[in-house]
């Protein structure tokens, strides 16, 4: 595939189709397309062609038809969209149509497109009523205030060949009309190179080892190639960075080398940019698509799929996120987490588990200082009962000059945003994440409870049950078994993706703070009032309306109202009393007190009443 290649390949593949109604009594009109004969684009080893056949739409003395009709209708307007493709490159390329005149209202007008096969024609578009889109699809290079037909794309020479009606619908009366009523489109369609349909690839430090698990251990993967992960099978990119003293040797030794989890030091998990957009079947509840991971429609209690494509960092969509799930995902957004400090972000890399200290022997993991060294690790103890701002403090000295973990000055640590956390959790409710794990049906698509009385990372409940009860690590994260009913992950399914790939600990273990903030309070979280970090550093959140927080508006990717009460994981705002955010539940949640869609909030600075409160580390890369 073409990288950092943006030549938009508008191709004025143009259609005039025409309907006047020439009745008042009857709704006979005459419906004509005219189009230009033949339109070429070629752009390196890519070439696009698009050529109309001779036949042309002329329907006269018809009435304003039913669908099953309009479907059927043997006037229509050919034509062939093809490619010339060598190498490893894809268009992406999309067919619209543009409202050029018309007296007659949109609302009466229907579009019908097919795809003709060698057994007859395969329908691309339902018959849809004339509408434009707000916002452009930075994926085709379609501007907005088109409405989209068809989208789709080519990796290599190929020829397809379509077929479009247009008629107006049955709804629509010509009693009283005067009659002349007109509606003319032009027929487009645009195709783009160079944009990433496949996840951004991971951006590895030069300390950081790409790893991949063998069954038994964690191994070093071939970071030349894109084969150490695939996010398709739910397998996101994994990497570690190693102690000082093993580093050179780890760095050195071939593919396939065992890394002891002695010497690991920190894991991390490659969060792709993506733009998402958000499903509802009734117009007012978004609970995500039904789509091929749930057998029953989605629900609160058991929400549905959010769509996600992988975008490249040039790509910054700015739609509402909500679509009709009976059409095609469109409205996309990019999330707030992909953009740091204003640079555009290919990814982030997330903590792999909530974050522990050099001090293994801690009972509090690590407790209120900022003497000791973050680590991200399984099957040890949370650092907990430390203040924000000596996690903020513990998060930059990650990257910081002279950092124990060989990061660069290209690498920013930080503690994990809510707009960060959101995005790991979007990508979980997607069929790159757990929902798309098939060896998950049902209930067991939300992700498992970490229920560690003793706050071990990585734990399992093996179920993502709420009672209010202290557990013992009933499963390590590694743990992959087969139950009678014939469903794997016991220990797994507690990750985001049901597999060891994912990240873990986002529902119970130890609530977890998050940098969101109410109106810069400080209160108990140890910064000076008011607070005065840096921007990039926190969200600012100005409303404790949850449908308002931002600035008045809806915080779109920030996790709060556009997913809460999903799984119906429990929710309250922050608030002048209450300034302060944390994510994914306690593992002694009462009700629905945990799960990677809660969110709640305090003031006492350390978690919760009992100063059991965490943290997540981030990673955010930018040129030096």
């Amino acid at each position: 595939m073409l990288k950092n290649k943006k030549n938009i390949l508008i191709l004025g593949l143009i259609l005039l189709m025409v309907i006047a109604i020439v009745g008042v009594s009857y709704a006979a009109y005459t419906y004509t397309g005219l189009g230009q004969r033949a339109n070429t684009i070629t752009t390196g080893s890519i070439t696009m062609t698009y050529n109309e056949t001779e036949n042309v739409i002329n329907l006269e003395g018809a009435l304003p038809t039913t669908d099953k009709t309009g479907k059927t209708l043997s006037d229509y307007f050919e034509f062939t969209v093809g490619s010339s493709i060598s190498g490893d490159v894809n268009i992406n390329y999309e067919i619209s149509a543009k409202k050029e005149s018309g007296t007659l209202d949109n609302q009466y007008i229907k579009l019908y497109l097919t795809r003709v096969t060698e057994s007859g024609e395969e329908e691309l578009m339902t018959p849809e009523t004339y509408n434009e889109e707000v916002s452009s699809n930075s994926y085709t290079g379609r501007p907005a205030n088109e409405m989209s037909l068809y989208t789709s794309s080519m990796n290599s020479s190929e020829s397809n060949t379509y077929r479009l009606r247009m008629y107006v619908d049955e709804s629509y009366n010509p009693q009283g009309d005067g009659g002349g009523k007109t509606f003319s489109v032009r027929i487009n369609v645009y195709g783009q190179d160079g944009v990433n349909i496949e996840p951004n690839a991971p951006e590895l430090d030069s300390n950081m080892i790409a790893v991949r698990y063998d069954g038994s251990n964690w191994v070093k993967a071939d970071s030349s190639t894109n084969n150490w992960y695939n996010y398709d099978k739910q397998e996101w990119a994994n990497a570690v960075t190693v102690s000082s003293s093993t580093r050179d040797t780890y760095l050195s030794t071939p593919v396939g080398t065992t890394i002891s989890m002695d010497d690991i030091e920190t894991m991390w998990v490659w969060i792709p940019r993506y733009s998402y957009s958000i499903g509802s079947v009734d117009g007012t509840n978004y609970y995500g698509k039904q789509g091929d991971y749930l057998s029953t429609a989605p629900t609160q209690a058991l929400p549905g799929e959010i769509d996600i494509k992988f975008v490249d960092k040039d790509t910054k969509d700015t739609g509402t996120a909500k679509y009709l799930a009976t059409e095609k995902p469109k409205n996309w957004y990019t999330p707030d987490a992909f953009t740091y400090d204003g640079n555009e972000l290919s990814g982030i890399w997330v903590g792999k588990f909530e974050t522990s200290s050099s001090n293994s022997s801690a009972t509090d993991g690590g407790g209120n200082v900022t003497t000791l060294d973050a680590m991200i690790k399984p099957n040890v103890t949370s650092w907990r009962s430390i203040n924000v701002s000596n996690i903020h403090t513990v998060a930059t000295k990650v990257s910081a000059s002279g950092n124990r973990y060989g990061f660069s000055e290209s690498m920013n640590s930080h503690a994990m945003k809510n707009s960060e956390w959101a995005v790991v959790s979007y990508l979980s409710q997607s069929r790159y994440g757990k929902l798309g794990n098939e060896n998950f049906t049902g209930a067991n698509k939300e992700v498992y409870q970490n229920k560690s009385d003793q706050y071990i990372t990585g734990c399992s409940y093996g179920s993502p049950s709420n009672g209010n009860t202290d557990y013992g690590c009933q499963y390590t994260y590694d743990n992959n078994i087969r139950t009678e009913e014939g469903m794997t992950g016991k220990g797994v399914g507690a990750s985001t993706t049901g597999t060891i790939y994912g990240v873990y600990d986002m529902s119970g273990g130890a609530w977890e703070y998050v940098m969101g903030n109410y109106n810069d309070i400080a209160a108990s979280s140890g910064f000076s009032e008011p607070l005065t970090l840096e921007s990039k550093y926190y969200d600012k959140y100005t409303s404790n309306n949850v449908a308002l927080a931002c600035n008045g508006s809806e915080c779109l990717s920030h996790g709060l109202s556009e997913t809460a009460g999903w799984y119906n994981d429990y929710r309250t705002m922050v608030s002048e009393e209450y300034p302060w955010l944390l994510r994914g539940g306690h593992r002694r949640a009462n009700g629905n007190d945990a799960g990677v869609f809660c969110f709640r909030t305090n003031a006492w600075g350390l978690g919760d009443a009992d100063g059991n409160g965490s943290f997540r580390l981030v990673m955010s890369v930018t040129s030096p």
